[in-house]
């Protein structure tokens, strides 16, 4: 088995006083530490995660261990342990020691002191005055007498921690909505300045997504001003931020989140921050992009685009997307770069279709029945037919944009293969050059 114990710091700086991290952060690193296993429990003051299924799905015991010790360090959690039961690599954590593997785990737990222990606790002073220093003293004391005299339940701990004996854990579930809220360190008055908490909230929220296996398309980021504000102020504020498709980048959030801020100006500083994903979409994790899209290859186009679309404004930036349409001068729309993407619709045409579509079709001259574009025309497939169009009226013309055309596929001895249309006028036929293959 290989247990992870993420101990997170106590709430209070006294350290005579220590309180256990509130019940609030212990879930939010509880959610974030389900994309990894769905086997995810709380102790008293860490989060214990069983990711022993979950190696080989994150690339090895090495990269998973470079992950969870990364991206928890900016959850607030302190410190990060191994081994092979969660007794044993929360006493581990808390002793700041956080490979236990390198050595064998009873010798380990040995020279740990006593209080590492949960179960040891209440009975440390009466344990201490025994002479009782290490979990080595505790264990060496005859069995049955400990738990005679200070009950079952700290042998059994003793067991369940050297791995003697099985344990049993309450696992967390994974909730149906993320809505995820973080009390500010310092007021902020600066909106630019709400990206370091509110980066914070995105590794919740991208964890949630990566265990649900999806991503959002829009995001919520709400504050809450300081007590002491004007009235006008208001009690707060909200910044909706979207993006073109599902995501669960974290970077790549707050990348758009801070072009965002830096055009917003607060009206009070700011105490609280609340993020909540509000349209979540099933997201695969295989790549079927032929572009870069990988961290390591360079930021993908799309997300280029939508981070300046966010600095330049939702209208400057715009993107291509494809139409569920027959005819090919409107099989291709230009939308604003940050608008959700349809989905691509199936293939509906029986010839390959073009890589290149000439804006205005090419007239060509015809010699023997043949239509001429650098020689005489070679045609290689068709007819398909395209007509029909009566449903979308040109408003600027006043008239549908109805056509009825003959589409080949033809060859040209210079100029390649070719896609080429014909038409009746009249009694006669005129043909068209429409676009090139690559």
């Amino acid at each position: 088995m290989l247990w992870s114990a993420l101990l997170l710091p106590p709430c209070a700086s006294d350290p005579n006083t220590p309180l256990p991290p509130s019940l609030d952060a212990l879930r939010a690193v509880a959610v974030w530490a389900l994309q990894f296993t769905p086997r995810v429990t709380l102790s008293e003051d860490a989060v214990l995660m069983e990711v022993e299924a979950s190696t080989r799905l994150f690339g090895g015991k090495r990269a998973l261990r470079d992950r969870v010790v990364t991206e928890a360090a900016e959850l607030g959690v302190q410190k990060v342990a191994w081994a092979s039961t969660s007794l044993a690599a929360h006493a581990l954590a808390r002793c700041n020691i956080e490979n236990g593997f390198k050595r064998p785990l009873a010798e380990l737990l040995d020279r740990l002191p006593m209080e590492s222990l949960s179960a040891v606790r209440p009975h440390a002073t009466t344990l201490a005055q025994t002479g009782c220093r290490t979990l080595g003293d505790l264990r060496a004391l005859p069995r049955a007498g400990l738990a005679r005299r200070f009950g079952r339940e700290l042998r059994q701990a003793l067991d369940r921690a050297y791995g003697h004996e099985p344990e049993a854990h309450e696992w967390e579930v994974l909730p149906d909505t993320f809505r995820a809220r973080l009390e500010l360190p310092f007021r902020v008055e600066h909106a630019p300045a709400l990206l370091q908490g509110a980066r914070r909230l995105l590794v919740q929220m991208c964890g949630w997504l990566a265990a649900r296996h999806a991503g959002t398309t829009a995001f919520t980021l709400h504050w809450w001003h300081d007590s002491m504000r004007t009235r006008d102020a208001g009690s707060g504020g909200q910044l909706t931020v979207g993006t073109a498709d599902p995501t669960r980048d974290v970077e790549h959030l707050c990348r758009l989140l801070a072009e965002h801020l830096a055009k917003l100006q607060l009206l009070a500083p700011v105490g609280d921050l609340e993020l909540t994903a509000d349209e979540v979409h099933d997201q695969g994790d295989a790549n079927l992009s032929l572009l870069p899209d990988t961290v390591h290859e360079g930021e993908a186009a799309h997300l280029t685009l939508e981070r300046m679309a966010a600095r330049l404004g939702p209208d400057a930036i715009k993107r291509c997307r494809v139409h569920e349409d027959h005819r090919q001068e409107w099989m291709a729309h230009w939308q604003p770069a940050a608008d959700p993407l349809p989905r691509r619709p199936a293939a509906s045409t029986e010839l390959p279709q073009p890589t290149w579509a000439l804006r205005e079709p090419l007239k060509l001259a015809v010699r023997n029945h043949r239509p001429v574009y650098q020689g005489e025309l070679q045609l290689l497939a068709g007819p398909q037919r395209i007509e029909a169009g009566w449903w979308d009226r040109d408003e600027d013309a006043g008239t549908g944009r109805l056509v009825v055309r003959d589409y080949w596929v033809a060859e040209s001895k210079h100029a390649g293969l070719l896609w080429v249309f014909q038409i009746k006028l009249g009694d006669s036929v005129a043909w068209y050059l429409h676009g090139i293959f690559g």
